[in-house]
C-alpha cells in the first residue's frame, strides 16, 4: 500500500475521521504517554477507531464470560478435561473455513457491512447460550454446536475488523494500535474470567452468558457507527475458491509473514493450557469457580501488565527478534507454572504468577505479528491474510486445547503444562533454524 501517513490532512484524504478535542491534550503528556508508559495516540487520533476500541472493549467482559461459562458447564456435565479439550476441536473445522471464505469476503465487500452482518449472527449465538442455561438442557452437543457456529462466525469477524485498521489510521500508529487491540482483550480476559467465577457462584452459568448478551450490544453499535470502508481498487474480485487460493499463493512468495504464523502455532498448539484450568482448579488446588476465574484471568493479568509499560513497543525495528524471545518466556512461563501446581509451596499464587508472564510474553509477541501482517500485505489482500490470521491465532489454541486435554489424559494436569512448555521451546527452536532470515525481519523496510 501507500506511504506512511504522517499528517492529520493525509489521514483525512484516507476517509479517517479525526477529533480535534483530543490534539488540546498538553505535548509533554503524550510524549510522556507515547515514549514511556503507553502509546494512546491511535485513541486520540480516530474516533472511529476509538469508538471500535471502547466497544470491542465493553463486549470483551461478556465474550470471556461465556468462555469461562462453557468450559465450566461441560466439566460439570462429564467431569473431563478431555471433553473441555474437545470443545476447541469442535470449533477449529468451522474457524477454519470460516476464516478463509471470510477473509475473500472481507477484500471484496464493504468491511463494514461484513463485521456488522458476522456480529450480528454471534450475537444470535448469545441469546441460543442463555435459552439453553435457563431451559436447563444439559446437552453437551449443542454447547459444542454453539461453539462451531460462533467459531465460524468469529473467523468472519475478526478479519474485518483488523483489516479495516490501516484505512482508520495512519500506519505507523498500527503497533501502537495492535498493542491496545490485545489491552481491549486482555483487560475482558482479566475482568471477564473473575467476575465470571463469581457470577457463575452467585446464580450459575445462565447469569454468565446474559451478560454476555447484554455488552455485546457495545461491540454492534461500534461498528454500526463505522464509516463505509469499501475496496480500494473497483476491480476486487468475488469472493470464492479462486479469490481463497490467491491469497495463499501470496503467502508461499511471503517468507517473513509465514514464518509469523508458523511461530505462534508453535506456541499455541503446543503450551496452551487453558483446557486444563477448569481440573485444574477444581482438583488439584481443590478450588472453587472463583479459583478457575483466577487461573483463567492470570495471563491477561500479565499482558496488561506489559501493556502499561508497552510505549517502547513502537520504537523496536527487530520484530523478528522480538517474538522469537517473547515466545521462549511463554514456553518457559507454562512449564515453570506446571512445575509449581506439583505442590510447590504457594502453589495457585506462583502458578498465576507464572501464567501472567506468559501473558505478558504472548502479548509482545501478537503485537509484531499483527503489525508485520498489517504493513507488509497489500490492501487488497490484507481481508484474505487476515483470515488466515485468525485461523492460525485462535485456531491454534483450539488444537492446543484438545492436545493439552490428551496429554492430560495420559498423565495429570501438571505434567501435561511442562511438556507443552517445553514442546513449545523445541518446536520453535526447529523453525527458527530453518527460516533464519525471519530474524533479520526490519519494520523500517517490511517485506512479506
Amino acid at each position: 500500500m501507500g506511504s506512511v501517513w504522517s499528517r492529520a490532512g493525509d489521514a483525512r484524504a484516507r476517509g479517517v475521521v479525526l477529533d480535534s478535542r483530543w490534539h488540546d491534550l498538553p505535548v509533554t503528556f503524550v510524549t510522556r504517554v507515547g515514549r514511556v508508559v503507553t502509546d494512546i495516540r491511535p485513541l486520540r487520533e480516530s474516533a472511529a477507531y476509538r469508538r471500535l476500541w471502547f466497544g470491542q472493549t465493553v463486549s470483551q467482559f461478556g465474550q470471556q464470560m461465556t468462555t469461562i461459562a462453557i468450559a465450566y458447564q461441560v466439566y460439570v456435565l462429564t467431569h473431563s478435561s478431555f471433553a473441555v479439550g474437545l470443545v476447541g476441536l469442535c470449533g477449529l473445522l468451522p474457524l477454519v473455513l470460516g476464516g478463509l471464505y471470510g477473509g475473500a469476503l472481507v477484500d471484496a465487500y464493504d468491511r463494514r457491512l461484513v463485521a456488522l452482518w458476522s456480529a450480528a449472527g454471534l450475537w444470535i449465538c448469545s441469546g441460543v447460550l442463555v435459552a439453553q442455561a435457563y431451559l436447563d438442557v444439559r446437552s453437551v452437543g449443542l454447547l459444542y454446536g454453539v461453539v462451531a457456529v460462533q467459531s465460524a462466525l468469529f473467523a468472519v469477524n475478526n478479519p474485518a475488523r483488523s483489516a479495516m485498521l490501516p484505512r482508520l489510521l495512519p500506519l505507523h500508529l498500527l503497533p501502537a494500535a495492535n498493542a491496545l487491540g490485545m489491552a481491549s482483550f486482555n483487560l475482558g480476559f482479566t475482568i471477564g474470567p473473575l467476575l465470571g467465577g463469581v457470577i457463575i457462584a452467585w446464580h450459575g452459568v445462565e447469569a454468565a452468558y446474559t451478560f454476555d448478551a447484554v455488552t455485546f450490544a457495545a461491540a454492534f453499535y461500534s461498528v454500526l457507527r463505522l464509516p463505509s470502508i469499501p475496496p480500494l481498487t473497483a476491480a476486487a474480485k468475488a469472493p470464492g475458491l479462486r479469490s481463497v487460493v490467491e491469497g495463499l499463493r501470496f503467502l508461499k512468495s511471503a517468507p517473513n509473514l509465514r514464518m509469523t504464523f508458523f511461530v505462534d502455532l508453535c506456541a499455541m498448539v503446543f503450551a496452551q493450557p487453558r483446557a486444563l484450568f477448569p481440573a485444574l482448579a477444581l482438583t488439584v488446588y481443590a478450588g472453587s469457580p472463583s479459583t478457575l476465574g483466577l487461573l483463567q484471568a492470570a495471563p491477561a493479568i500479565g499482558s496488561l501488565v506489559a501493556f502499561s509499560v508497552s510505549g517502547p513497543i513502537g520504537r523496536v525495528n527487530r520484530h523478528g527478534v522480538a517474538i522469537v524471545v517473547a515466545i521462549i518466556i511463554y514456553g518457559a512461563s507454562v512449564s515453570a507454572a506446571g512445575f509449581a501446581a506439583l505442590g510447590l509451596p504457594g502453589a495457585l499464587w506462583l502458578g498465576v504468577t507464572f501464567l501472567a508472564f506468559s501473558g505478558a510474553a504472548d502479548m509482545v509477541s501478537s503485537a509484531y505479528r499483527s503489525t508485520m501482517l498489517q504493513t507488509a500485505a497489500p490492501d487488497e489482500l490484507r481481508g484474505r491474510l487476515q483470515g488466515v490470521f485468525t485461523v492460525v491465532v485462535a485456531g491454534g489454541p483450539r488444537l492446543g486445547d484438545f492436545l493439552a486435554g490428551s496429554l492430560a489424559a495420559a498423565t495429570n494436569e501438571e505434567v501435561a503444562m511442562i511438556i507443552g512448555g517445553a514442546l513449545c521451546i523445541a518446536a520453535l527452536a526447529v523453525t527458527v533454524t530453518l527460516q533464519r532470515r525471519f530474524l533479520a525481519y526490519d519494520a523500517r523496510v517490511p517485506t512479506a
